[in-house]
């Protein structure tokens, strides 16, 4: 595995920390006037979820992970674990629910999700950026509020909660960023 050094650390590098694998999830470099330069990276372990700041020199050398990722096919859920499929040799994999997080409710059946591997053990599933969802239930429009940053609450089809403009209306398809949880366009 190839080292890097402190200031090259970029947000999305996996790491390998203190014996466990981390995701840079945030790195402000700091020139302070006195003293030497650092990066302040904010890291996310990769197999139980626990946050760490640290500060990494210029000088201070840290393994660089590559994962490998893979396109696989949602099928299932059962039990807390879902079960996914590679495309190409069509074997089949459970992962415990948890991995997804609070963006569990945008997988759907059939999706092609990136599942990341380190070796043959798998620490993340991506889903798409973009995903299409039905309001399932929003307020009325209102006639006269057509201000230009306005915005209304509506609950999708599975169950999440998410900011919409005051001319979409329920049953209609929108395009939802899985990453920000926000409205993008209809769909």
């Amino acid at each position: 595995m190839p080292k890097i050094n402190g200031n090259e650390i970029r947000p999305g590098n996996t790491l390998e920390h203190d014996g466990g694998l981390w995701a840079a999830v945030k790195v402000d470099h700091v020139k302070p006037g006195k003293g030497g330069a650092f990066a302040q990276v904010e890291m996310k372990n990769l197999r139980d979820g626990r946050k760490l700041n640290e500060r990494f020199r210029s000088a201070d050398k840290v393994e660089r992970v590559r994962l490998d990722t893979k396109d696989q096919q949602f099928l299932f859920e059962a039990d807390d674990m879902m079960t996914f499929m590679d495309s190409d040799t069509y074997e089949q994999i459970a992962l415990p629910a948890e991995l997804l997080g609070d963006r569990r409710p945008f997988l759907q059946d059939g999706m092609i999700v990136q599942i990341e591997y380190y070796g043959e053990e798998a620490l993340n599933v991506s889903l798409p950026q973009k995903v299409v969802c039905v309001v399932a239930e929003t307020e009325p429009v209102v006639k006269g509020q057509t201000a230009a940053n306005s915005f209304k609450p509506a609950t999708l089809d599975n169950g999440v909660r998410v900011m919409i403009p005051p001319f979409v209306g329920t049953d209609e398809r929108i395009v939802v960023n899985t990453e920000l949880f926000e409205y993008v366009e209809r769909a």
